[in-house]
């Protein structure tokens, strides 16, 4: 078997995706993700100009040659485009492994290592009442973990908080937010007071900080919501000075998660051996395919750390089912993010997986079990959005 032709699509479904499908001699095709939120050109003319003509005649059994050959022999390494544009070819190729082979793709990783994947999904209003009714939504839904995210008083809005519950979409035309650390330091404690006094203690409750507070600040709010119990803090701060961390775990015992932006093991290295991190949140599509994330998962699971993979409307459901074969393989899985997408998502891409008995399961169809349906995807076509950008009170730049 020999590869023989790729093509790139970009589409709009609700949102923008990127999709890659390979192609091969024998008739048998592989489907990777490569949406890369407000970059989404830059993947695919990476992946039509530079990547795609090296892969023409090769055996796509090779996915470790393969991975190695785009990584290593561009030479300049890393970064979201490169590995965005390396995973979507990886995805795709496991994807036609387990075709050829007729089995899911779980089975050739390891085998199933439970019998369902954990998911949380996210609950959000804005104000502490709102919030603490929609986790109750998702209670009713059978989750058995949910992110709670709640609206500050004096601020227009807050990272997480969203018209549309269920599809929370943030990619816009350039739009800015406000942000002030001081106010959310003093209101995310009370959300968490709340949410235990209305549902106890058996629901698991996560909070993602998004980047947005410095070490001391991550370490005084972790320390807060001892009390309640969290599931994890997610993104306390930014991660690119690892040692950051230090400080956090110095201070609480809240555990802590990160990742969702990571391109390689390097990012999170110190981290992983310094047992900084309870939960890495890389994901199939940004840390370079399953090929990596399999050796970067072995290797945290020797400090303890467990995954935890991003799982937001900004992937397409290619590697929510590539993610759902890798969390059921791996021994030191600890929960999937899962954000529900579109009806219009869901009919471009119909899938496999589904969500039963309060645990979403991949699907026996051999590969991943995701399709792309070309035809209705050619009825919603590309459409430029950004990121909002984030500015304190003052007016300066912060994280978003």
């Amino acid at each position: 078997m020999k590869i023989k032709d790729a093509k790139v699509f970009v589409c709009s479904p609700g949102r923008n995706f990127v999709t890659l499908k390979i192609y091969t001699d024998e008739g048998i095709y592989g489907l990777g993700d490569c949406t890369l939120n407000g970059r989404e050109l830059a993947v695919a003319s990476y992946l039509t100009d530079h990547l795609i003509p090296c892969l023409i005649g090769r055996d796509p059994f090779q996915t470790e040659d393969i991975w190695q050959y785009l990584y290593r022999g561009a030479y300049w390494r890393k970064g979201p485009v490169t590995m965005s544009a390396i995973a979507a070819v990886d995805m795709a190729l496991w994807d036609i492994k387990g075709k050829a082979l007729n089995t899911p793709l779980y089975n050739l990783l390891g085998g199933k290592s439970r019998t369902g994947v954990m998911v949380y999904g996210h609950a959000n209003g804005r104000d502490i009442p709102e919030t603490v009714d929609e986790v109750g939504k998702f209670i009713e839904m059978g989750y058995l973990a949910v992110r709670a995210q709640s609206g500050v008083p004096g601020l227009p809005g807050t990272y997480g908080v969203s018209k549309d519950k269920m599809f929370y979409e943030p990619a816009e035309r350039g739009p800015e937010n406000v942000w002030c650390s001081e106010k959310y330091l003093l209101q995310a404690p009370k959300l968490f007071e709340a949410l235990r006094l209305r549902y106890g203690d058996d629901v698991h409750l996560l909070h993602d900080a998004h980047h947005r507070l410095t070490p001391i600040q991550a370490a005084r709010l972790g320390k807060d919501l001892e009390p309640f119990h969290l599931f994890w803090l997610e993104d306390a701060v930014t991660a690119e000075l690892q040692e950051g961390f230090r400080l956090i775990r110095q201070h609480t015992t809240t555990p802590l998660a990160v990742g969702e932006i990571f391109d390689t093991v390097w990012d999170a290295n110190l981290l992983i051996t310094e047992q900084l991190i309870d939960y890495l949140r890389m994901t199939v599509v940004r840390g370079g395919g399953i090929t990596p994330l399999k050796k970067i998962a072995a290797f945290a699971e020797m400090y303890h750390v467990q995954t935890g993979c991003h799982g937001a409307t900004d992937l397409s459901p290619v590697t929510m089912g590539a993610a759902l074969h890798f969390d059921i393989s791996v021994s030191n899985f600890g929960i999937q993010e899962y954000m529900r997408h579109a009806k219009e998502t869901d009919e471009v891409f119909p899938h496999a997986y589904f969500f039963k008995d309060s645990y979403l399961h991949p699907g026996e169809k051999p590969g991943h079990g995701v399709e792309y349906d070309e035809k209705l995807a050619a009825k919603f076509p590309y459409e430029r959005a950004y990121l909002p950008v984030n500015r304190k009170l003052d007016g300066t730049m912060w994280n978003w």
